[in-house]
């Protein structure tokens, strides 16, 4: 080891400017400033969840979507062994005929094109014809699904009769039995 010391530095030269004057920032350069990270995600989590909740708002009051659909209204004719009700206008099959299951609140199923039940009702008023041989039923069934390419409508358990999509949503179910 030696005694010696290393050289040691030296003090700087004073500045040859004048001292910087305190930093003093206005508010539109603090507003050209970046945000810092975590500002800039708190406030786009603010702006999306207003955004999402805008939206919730608007589809929440606009009701559920349903599909569209259309009543589906005809006639459905017994053409044999009718029986008219005494003291009513209605009508019905014999009960000795085989068509005993035809009458007021007799079951309509409506088919869609996938064989599939989509809609049901039931005979409506009926009445005869004034020889009594023919018994007239109205057919509405509510709510059946719009979309299908064909419909296929049974009365009982009498067979389907098959509608077009533009029959069905007309109105035009003319079916009948006997």
């Amino acid at each position: 080891m030696t005694d010696q010391l290393p050289p040691q530095p030296t003090t700087p030269p004073p500045p040859t400017e004048p001292p910087a004057e305190p930093l003093v920032v206005s508010t539109t350069e603090l507003a050209k400033r970046r945000l810092s990270p975590l500002t800039a995600g708190v406030l786009g989590l603010t702006v999306g969840a207003a955004v999402v909740g805008g939206a919730w708002v608007i589809t929440a009051n606009a009701g559920p979507s349903r599909p569209a659909t259309f009543t589906l209204k005809g006639t459905f004719a017994l053409t044999d062994s009718v029986s008219t009700d005494p003291g009513d206008d209605g009508c019905r099959g014999s009960a000795d005929s085989g068509y005993d299951d035809i009458a007021e609140g007799t079951s309509v199923t409506v088919y869609g094109a996938k064989g599939d039940v989509i809609a049901a009702s039931s005979l409506g008023k009926s009445n005869s014809d004034e020889m009594g041989t023919t018994c007239t039923f109205k057919i509405t069934v509510p709510d059946v699904p719009r979309g299908e390419k064909f419909y296929k409508v049974e009365v009982s358990h009498r067979g389907t009769v098959q509608l077009s999509a533009k029959e069905a949503e007309n109105g035009e179910l003319a079916a009948s039995l006997g």
